[in-house]
């Protein structure tokens, strides 16, 4: 029997979900409590796209639960530079670990493992359709800023297009009532029309789209900034057109609120300047942090351990 995944945010219930955000602030506050949660268990991180946080966010998490990692950083060294299919190396895997966390650059790759493997998997991202664990430290960001999921205003800026992290979210926050959403995009990277369609649209949710960033700025609760993406293009003409579309800078946030909570799920190139850093809206290095807590979380249920 098929162990659970978790492929997309939606594969997780709202009840879940606050179990899952009650248990990452029960880790925060009583670390020592699950400092041996995961003993001679083992995580196999699968990452055959480039990542620093995720999987670091991942291993730590694991040995953190006293558990152990088993680690494939590169596609050009495992199998798959020989032909090797996603589904055999998922079932290859789950003879030598417990819980899978795998990013691939192709989109339903983590569908396709989850199906193959004997163990759970859990998507890091793949393609640019879901980043869940992404979207479970915006959560747990979000929560610890805001104190709550609804009535908010919530920009998203950059690559609409390509980022799985916003596509992620919106579907976390289209769940709660209330919210509305600005659209902050170039006309090249707008959200895709299946989104608007199949999420905003049919759950009634309001949004607008605009490509100018000062002049949502004074209405927002939330704003998610994002970079345009380089691996995304075909065409490198395009990429560096687009690339500088929005800077956040202390001017820009002259007109925002002074409890603005201000998001990225990093890395960054240069579309938030370092003089935001110490801003206290700034809120994108305590999401690195609540990944961490959220992965362990997730890591810890589908397991099924009890602490």
């Amino acid at each position: 029997m098929m162990k659970r995944s978790v492929i997309d945010i939606l594969d997780l219930t709202l009840e879940e979900i606050e179990g899952l955000l009650d248990t990452a602030q029960d880790i925060i506050a009583n670390p020592d409590k699950y400092a041996r949660a995961c003993a001679r268990k083992k995580l196999a991180t699968l990452f055959f796209e480039p990542s620093t946080r995720t999987r670091l966010s991942f291993e730590a998490a694991m040995y953190e639960l006293g558990g152990s990692v088993l680690s494939v950083t590169d596609a050009a060294s495992s199998s798959a530079a020989k032909g090797e299919s996603v589904a055999d190396t998922a079932k290859t895997v789950s003879c030598y670990a417990d819980i899978i966390a795998m990013r691939h650059p192709k989109e339903g790759a983590a569908l396709v493992a989850a199906h193959s493997a004997a163990i759970p998997v859990i998507n890091a991202g793949d393609g640019g359709h879901c980043h869940p664990t992404q979207t479970m430290a915006d959560l747990l960001t979000i929560r610890r800023e805001k104190g709550a999921f609804s009535d908010l205003t919530i920009g998203l800026c950059g690559d609409l297009k390509f980022g799985r992290t916003v596509h992620s979210l919106i579907n976390a926050m289209a769940r709660y009532p209330g919210n509305r959403f600005v659209l902050i995009s170039p006309e090249e990277l707008k959200l895709p029309s299946y989104v608007k369609k199949d999420v905003l649209a049919k759950n009634g949710i309001p949004y607008t789209q605009t490509t100018s960033l000062e002049k949502a700025m004074p209405e927002l609760d939330v704003l998610y900034m994002t970079r345009v993406q380089r691996e995304r293009f075909f065409n490198e003409e395009d990429y560096l057109r687009l690339k500088d579309s929005y800077i956040l800078d202390m001017q820009k946030l002259r007109t925002a609120k002074p409890d603005l909570c201000v998001m990225h799920p990093l890395p960054r190139v240069n579309e938030i300047a370092v003089e935001v850093d110490d801003d206290p809206r700034a809120c994108y290095f305590k999401q690195v942090l609540n990944g961490k807590y959220m992965r362990m979380a997730l890591i810890l249920k589908l397991l099924e351990v009890e602490v």
